[in-house]
């Protein structure tokens, strides 16, 4: 049995923190590879590393003194080095990255130090071999990750030296600049490491005992999910589930690793499995059908209208061509006769949404079209919603009874999914709504 470690920034978040990951991974020998976040917050009010780290950057580019931020930074680190007992020369390590800070250095190379000083912690902590990320994670020139490159390097590295300690969150490109993933990108390089060494499970550690059914700042107490499956975990993530990156899932999927979803601060809690199917009786498919509800707000849904357009075989092609040239990213596409209405994320279009509706009037010529703003869209996730019949009408009829309209509602082909659109002002009480049908 081996095992793959990742703990999150507040798993790592102070000295005490870091002593307690420290335990959990010296108390199971099959814990050979870790990965680390940068330090997070100690507590409510305080600033992430990494967020310390972009502020660093910004200074910077606009020449403001930053002395202050740095040895802020430094400050933490050292607070975890003597509360362990470590002697890593963090000093030494500190005076070449000032000195590093008046050149041409890149926003990614600077962010990517939280995880790079806490890796190097970690190791002595461990006693494990710290291998720098950006000598065995490797992104192309497309800004994806080489990942025969890249498994090949973690697993000869693994094999050298056995137990390993690897900073998440960056790797290199094609010139062996320093690039980083998106925010939370240290989960993403804890399923690379796990598949790349054949990993028997990935433990992800957070502060949460597993994944919530619904975000506890909208649903008071909601349950614990015990298990669900890599695509469900992929839905719940993508409409705002915050435990784990969304692309994370990816490399252990293809390895059919399963990943366990852990707190730090409980260990012995059972968290949440994943993996790509469970075998389930009649009697469990019958019980909890919904597996999460997540949501997002701030969407827009433009409803175009053409005549006969059922039979306008390029109509919805032309339309839609113009959001991919322009780089809008379409998020749900719904449709009946001679409508069709396509939901974007706000942020999304800014500036191009003039511009997006003249070239497509040019191009596709519709005879109307109308715009709503600040929709929400809301995801109702479970494996078991294709042996439960009528969910669709309970949701309908649920919400109606507690005035909420229904903006639009679609089922995925694969019955995992039901998304619903409202008003983002009936955004958590819709949520609240749906998770009494659980």
């Amino acid at each position: 049995m081996i095992k793959t470690v990742k703990f999150g920034g507040s798993s790592v978040s102070s000295g005490s923190a870091f002593e307690k990951a420290g335990k959990i991974i010296k108390s199971d020998p099959s814990r050979v590879a870790v990965i680390v976040s940068a330090p997070g917050k100690r507590f409510s009010g305080d600033t992430k590393i990494t967020d310390l780290l972009y502020v660093l950057r910004a200074h910077i580019k606009y020449n403001a003194p930053y002395g202050d931020i740095i040895g802020e930074i430094e400050k933490r680190f050292e607070e975890i080095k003597e509360y362990c007992g470590l002697k890593f020369d963090l000093k030494s390590e500190f005076s070449r990255f000032r000195a590093e800070l008046g050149g041409k250095i890149s926003t990614d190379y600077i962010v990517s130090r939280g995880e790079y000083f806490c890796a190097r912690l970690m190791a002595e902590y461990l006693g494990y071999t710290f291998v720098d990320a950006a000598d065995c994670v490797f992104f192309d020139y497309s800004g994806k990750v080489d990942t025969e490159k890249t498994y090949k390097s973690i697993a000869e590295k693994a094999e050298e030296n056995r137990k390993i300690v690897i900073g998440g969150f960056y790797g290199s490109d094609p010139d062996g600049k320093i690039k980083t993933f998106s925010r939370g990108g240290s989960d993403i390089t804890g399923s690379l490491v796990a598949a790349a060494i054949g990993a028997d499970a990935y433990e992800n550690w957070t502060d949460v005992s597993g994944i919530l059914s619904a975000n506890p700042k909208i649903v008071k107490d909601p349950r614990p999910i015990e298990k669900v499956t890599f695509a469900e975990l992929r839905e719940l993530s993508y409409m705002g589930a915050e435990v784990l990156h969304e692309d994370a899932v990816f490399p252990v999927r293809d390895k059919n690793i399963p990943l366990y979803i852990k707190n730090t601060n409980d260990p012995l809690a059972e968290g949440t499995l994943v993996m790509e199917t469970f075998n389930e009786d009649d009697a469990d498919r019958k019980t909890h059908f919904v597996t999460g509800i997540s949501g997002k707000k701030n969407f827009s849904v433009i409803t175009f209208m053409k005549a006969g357009m059922s039979e306008n075989y390029g109509f919805m092609k032309d339309v839609l061509g113009v959001f991919a040239e322009m780089n809008v990213k379409v998020e749900l596409v719904s449709s009946s006769i001679d409508t069709f209405s396509v939901t974007v994320a706000e942020t999304s279009l800014k500036e191009k949404f003039h511009e997006l509706i003249t070239r497509i009037e040019e191009k596709a010529s519709p005879d109307s079209v109308k715009t709503e703003s600040e929709v929400s869209l809301i995801a109702v996730v479970g494996r078991k919603l294709a042996y439960n019949v009528g969910i669709a009408g309970k949701i309908f009829t649920s919400l109606g009874e507690n005035g909420i309209n229904i903006k639009m509602l679609e089922q995925g082909a694969d019955e995992l999914s039901i998304i619903i659109g409202v008003k983002d002002a009936d955004c958590a009480k819709a949520i609240n709504v749906l998770y009494r049908l659980i």
